[in-house]
């Protein structure tokens, strides 16, 4: 008896053991990355045994238990005929997390009549590929795209870019106010107000905008640089 004693033991101490070995691995790394100072938004457990997949912002990282090994890139799986990127998979779901936190409000919109598609797109209003979009906004429409503008001025905060952003956004007719500013079919008034420009930056930051204008769909799925109405009218109805 006793030695079945010390058998149930020993299997209770090793379960303990695993468990707490599998907690601490991940509060280790945790607490090396820290040290190091980056900024870990999660880590999770990838289908490798030992390797961890840690994002940070728009980046994911793979990194063993240890924090020894670092290894950047996109993981596939290629378990089916088609290939799966698990990275981009992750990632699409923190950019649908937070395009979708933005209230209807927060944007300006250009409405399709016969609305099919709904098109999120960070935009400069000194950009040549985003004024070239918005002089085919009629084309977007009739293909049943509303199109939602933020503003993302890449000369960053207090650039020329951004004084025109705040201007359109404080106007009385922000849909009219940035097609003068793309367009230049009139004088922008120069305004201030409270308004969510560096809010729409901040969260470009954390999408992963590195240029504009950049297409963003609720589900997280991201279309860079300009698209005709036609290209991204099909890519949207194969998004899922």
């Amino acid at each position: 008896m006793k030695q079945v004693s010390k058998i149930i033991g020993l299997i209770a101490v090793l379960m303990f053991t695993s468990n707490v070995v599998a907690k601490s691995g991940t509060e280790q790394l945790e607490e090396v990355l820290l040290k190091r100072g980056m900024q870990v938004d999660t880590i999770d457990a990838t289908a490798i045994d030992g390797l961890f997949a840690v994002r940070e912002g728009s980046r994911v990282f793979y990194f063993s238990s240890d924090g020894r090994f670092l290894l950047h890139g996109e993981m596939y799986d290629l378990i089916s005929g088609e290939p799966e990127n698990l990275t981009e998979k992750s990632l699409k779901v923190v950019r649908a997390e937070l395009i979708n936190t933005v209230p209807e409000k927060e944007f300006i919109i250009f409405k399709a009549k016969n609305e099919k598609y709904r098109i999120n797109i960070f935009t400069d209003i000194d950009c040549g590929y985003c004024r070239k979009l918005h002089s085919e906004i009629a084309d977007y429409l009739a293909e049943g795209i509303t199109i939602q503008y933020l503003f993302f001025p890449r000369a960053g905060l207090g650039s020329d870019a951004y004084k025109k952003a705040v201007s359109v956004w404080c106007a009385d007719d922000r849909n009219e106010a940035i097609t003068i500013a793309k367009m230049g079919t009139g004088v922008l008034k120069d305004k201030t107000c409270d308004n969510p420009v560096e809010a729409h930056m901040k969260l470009g930051e954390k999408i992963g905008v590195r240029g504009t204008p950049m297409m963003v769909t609720a589900t997280g799925t991201v279309f860079p640089g300009y698209m005709p109405a036609k290209q991204l009218a099909k890519a949207l109805s194969l998004d899922k």
